[in-house]
């Protein structure tokens, strides 16, 4: 085809190029270009998409010579034509030590007239590069986060602080991570007393209940504590927004679930000192919740003996008005009890299987036949 269309042929014609890269010669040329111009770059160490950039730039009558070096790749070679194409001294980062993604933050700092030193280093990441970069855009103070110790996302959180005009010396630490960077800056641009959670020690869920705390104007000297986990933080939290007298609670006695129980019966007004005991867990207290918050005698069932399913069973009678001390006992599992709260709701005489020693599976089948008579 090159023949068939007066292309010079013996720039190409060698078996070190494979059939594409012929055939990307003989395109350029056929286009017009100057023979001896490419006869400079025509070398099987390039690619085809490495030859067809250095003829682009041949093409627009660019020095080539900038990237017309093998170790970039076609990406990192358009980005240094795109600086020639647009006049910049590509020479700051025509360097195969920059990726293509690199060479493009360095390129648009060129274009946007900043001083691109800053971050023109291979040990920033594009990203980074980017941070840096639309710092120096608005003018800000970038030296404070221009270290490579700082990864992006913290980075653009100094970032975003200095835009806001915060003080960011509050956060501009490397121990912080940008989640815990960004509770604190939160904190600041609401003007609040961020000095209660600005520590490492706090992950940013802990972070954040403190800062809505201090929102919502609560004592959170109550839970400001390493030794609460976040969701222990969330439920004195939730107490003292609704005006509660948290301190029955706030211990680290209890965990999140019994927080929220204790914190429960208070809300609905109840005798909470009645289960608010490490040694009942969740379950066993929202069963004695449950009972006092619709009037029962929970003091046939308050206590830790008697798991929660136990004390299901006794309160299920006491709503129902059985008479439940023949079964409200710990020797007693669940489902005994229950094959006696049955017997008890159709009238039967239980006495003749509400004995510990007969298991659930017989008493099932004694009841079932004291119901046929």
């Amino acid at each position: 085809m090159g023949l068939e269309n007066n292309v010079n042929v013996s720039i190409y014609t060698n078996p070190k190029f494979d059939w594409k890269q012929m055939k990307q010669i003989r395109l350029e040329l056929e286009k017009g270009l100057n023979p001896v111009e490419i006869s400079k770059y025509v070398n099987p160490i390039y690619s085809i998409p490495q030859m067809y950039e250095l003829f682009k730039g041949i093409e627009r009558n660019l020095d080539v010579n900038y990237y017309a070096n093998p170790e970039f790749n076609s990406n990192q070679m358009i980005e240094i034509r795109y600086g020639l194409l647009a006049g910049l001294d590509v020479s700051i980062y025509n360097k195969p030590e920059f990726d293509n993604k690199q060479m493009q933050q360095i390129r648009k700092g060129l274009e946007k007239g900043v001083d691109v030193s800053w971050y023109a280093k291979p040990e920033f990441s594009w990203e980074q590069m980017l941070q840096i970069r639309f710092g120096l855009e608005q003018n800000l103070q970038v030296s404070i986060y221009t270290k490579s110790e700082y990864n992006n996302e913290q980075m653009k959180q100094i970032r975003q602080g200095l835009e806001d005009k915060v003080d960011v010396s509050l956060y501009a630490n490397p121990e912080f991570t940008y989640w815990q960077m960004e509770q604190i800056k939160r904190g600041l641009e609401q003007n609040l007393d961020v000095s209660w959670y600005a520590n490492p020690e706090y992950t940013w869920e802990q972070m954040n209940q403190i800062r809505l705390g201090l929102q919502n104007n609560v004592d959170v000297s109550l839970y400001a504590n390493l030794e609460f986990n976040v969701n222990q933080m969330k439920q004195i939290k939730l107490g003292l927004e609704s005006n509660l007298n948290v301190s029955i609670y706030v211990s680290t006695e209890f965990d999140w679930k019994q927080m929220e129980q204790i914190r429960l019966g208070l809300k609905h007004g109840i005798d909470v000192t009645v289960y608010a005991k490490p040694e009942f867990n969740w379950k066993q207290m929202f069963e004695i919740r449950w009972g006092l918050e619709n009037d029962l005698d929970v003091s046939y069932y308050a206590k830790p003996e008697f798991n929660d399913y136990q004390m299901s069973e006794i309160r299920i009678g006491l709503d129902d008005e059985l008479d439940v001390s023949i079964y409200a006992k710990p020797e007693f599992d669940w489902k005994q009890m229950k094959e006696i709260r049955l017997g008890l709701e159709n009238n039967l005489d239980v006495t003749a299987y509400a004995k510990p020693e007969i298991p659930w599976g017989q008493m099932k089948n004694i009841r079932l036949e004291l119901r046929r008579y």
